[in-house]
């Protein structure tokens, strides 16, 4: 991924949470799972921005969206405490893998400080953009 699409991605991020009415932390990371980008609102709260980094490292890692990973590492999950390894995952929504035109994952984003579904949309909305 190229750094001017992982700051396109935050801006998206930025624009749909501005709309949503919501302070965010948005945290973008490579396909080998390394920060790229990372921004956090105004009025964020500040535990919000580690959860965005492993909602995005979540996403990248099983190349899955977090929500998706939340389906198998709950207690009665194929996978129940599987986000205790890798140094720390999130089993809920927010994180979203990022993939190119061919199919490829880029990297991920992660989204954390407004309610789980706000954070989807936010993420899902940057994932959106196309590929500079």
């Amino acid at each position: 991924m190229q750094l001017s699409h992982a700051m396109s991605l935050l801006s998206a991020a930025r624009s749909e949470a501005d709309h949503l009415g919501v302070s965010v932390s948005i945290s973008i990371v490579d396909a080998a799972a390394w920060p790229m980008a990372f921004i956090r609102m105004d009025g964020c709260p500040l535990g919000a921005i580690e959860v965005s980094h492993k909602k995005a490292r979540t996403a990248v890692l099983f190349q899955m969206d977090s929500a998706d990973f939340a389906k198998i590492a709950h207690p009665d999950g194929g996978a129940y405490s599987l986000e205790n390894t890798n140094g720390g995952l999130t089993s809920f929504g927010g994180g979203v893998v990022l993939k190119g035109t061919d199919g490829s994952v880029m990297g991920a984003i992660g989204v954390s400080g407004a309610s789980t579904e706000d954070d989807i949309a936010i993420a899902r909305a940057a994932a959106a953009q196309p590929a500079a």
